[in-house]
């Protein structure tokens, strides 16, 4: 019999931080290798932010505190919702989590029973899947393809939901693809949600500060206040505050939903840092002023790696809404072999020959559920991006 318990059987480590590891091992060893894998802006975190962390450091809040979050937080939380997204949330409906990924552990085990359904949209960031079947849950994936921008369609969400339905997983803008979902396309697929009252959404919107090209973030409670009451708008300072280290996501949602995953944290973590939390609220609170200007770093950064994967022979890339990922297809060099004989027979081939070859290290597609396809974060610098696009280039042009 072994020691380690069934469940740990249905799930995988996650196959971006493999990258990153594997990348980072590389290095170590001395290959000149530029990863590309991380989800994580380079910028570093604003020293405003990282002041007020030392203001509490030394004014002694280095206590426990509550689960849900201090009340300072969940207050410039319940401030931010209503402020950006116009929902309108009280402190008791407001859960603070280790990270993003805390909030969602915490509300899957607090709802799954075996044998619920989750539909995630795939392409999908690679931990809803694990997590729901770490609690019994069963990922119900739903393909979005380029045709469509990468975004769920109305019939296809019609199609997928069953009685045994639990949750829709939205994540706009979207890792890996960078897509974002119009008011418009929102409210479609809220039309389809209010004629299914048994099925909640969870809205992941932690990319929410990094949208281009004038696009208009929303949220779907705040589309269709007919779902208020049965979605999870979840959010986080990670990435438009660069604190991903800092490890505070947060969501808003009903009450007794939100009681119930505070009472699991209370039992798990206790509660994110003191320090951290922090550090958050001022980062909520605080100027603001920083985030467009990054943005518009991020979108040259976009608009660069487009334009030179789009010169690679056998790819083609989409120009995303959001993020700071992009999502090309390698269809093109399916097929082909590299000078050394391999055959690339699919996208992880593909990853694991450019990164051998060239020292690019990337995620492929199947990790994310859609293929042939691989993930490249541009939240790196200009140098090195251009640099990487170059011996993607490169590599491509080799393959026969």
């Amino acid at each position: 019999m072994s020691f380690i318990a069934d469940r740990l059987s249905a799930i995988k480590p996650s196959p971006t931080i493999a990258v990153t590891q594997k990348a980072a091992e590389l290095k170590a060893a001395g290959r000149d290798v530029i990863g590309l894998g991380a989800g994580e802006p380079d910028f570093d975190t604003p020293a405003h932010i990282k002041a007020a962390a030392a203001r509490a450091m030394e004014a002694g809040k280095t206590k426990y505190t509550p689960p849900a979050g201090t009340l300072e937080l969940r207050q410039a939380i319940v401030a931010k919702f209503k402020r950006e997204n116009g929902l309108d949330y009280t402190p008791d409906q407001i859960t603070v989590g280790v990270g993003g990924k805390g909030v969602i552990f915490n509300a899957f085990m607090a709802t799954l029973n075996p044998g619920d359904e989750v539909i995630v949209p795939a392409p999908y960031w690679v931990s809803y899947p694990d997590i729901a079947l770490m609690f019994g849950g069963v990922p119900v994936f739903v393909a979005c393809t380029a045709e469509h921008g990468f975004k769920l369609q109305p019939e296809d969400l019609e199609r997928a939901i069953t009685p045994k339905t639990k949750w829709l997983v939205l994540n706009s803008p979207s890792n890996p693809t960078g897509a974002a979902y119009t008011r418009a396309e929102l409210k479609a697929l809220a039309d389809v949600l209010l004629r299914h009252p048994h099925v909640w959404v969870m809205s992941d919107d932690m990319y929410e500060h990094l949208v281009y090209d004038g696009f208009e973030f929303t949220t779907i409670a705040q589309v269709e206040p007919g779902l208020f009451d049965r979605t999870l708008t979840m959010n986080g300072v990670s990435k438009a505050y660069a604190m991903t280290g800092w490890r505070v996501g947060y969501a808003g949602g009903p009450q007794p939903l939100i009681k119930a995953i505070n009472t699991i944290q209370s039992q798990s973590v206790s509660h994110t840092s003191s320090i951290s939390q922090a550090a958050a609220v001022e980062a909520l609170n605080g100027t603001q002023d920083f985030i467009p200007k990054n943005a518009e770093i991020f979108k040259a950064r976009r608009d660069l790696v487009v334009g030179l994967l789009n010169r690679c022979p056998g790819l083609t890339c989409r120009t995303p809404e959001g993020a700071f990922y992009v999502y090309p297809c390698c269809e093109g060099v399916i097929g082909k072999k590299t000078p050394a004989g391999k055959l690339i027979a699919s996208d992880g081939d593909f990853v694991a020959a450019l990164l051998e070859a060239e020292g690019v290290a990337v995620v492929q597609g199947a990790a994310f559920g859609l293929e042939p396809y691989f993930r490249i974060s541009y939240a790196t610098s200009t140098e090195a991006l251009t640099k990487a696009c170059e011996r993607i280039e490169r590599f491509c042009a080799s393959l026969k």
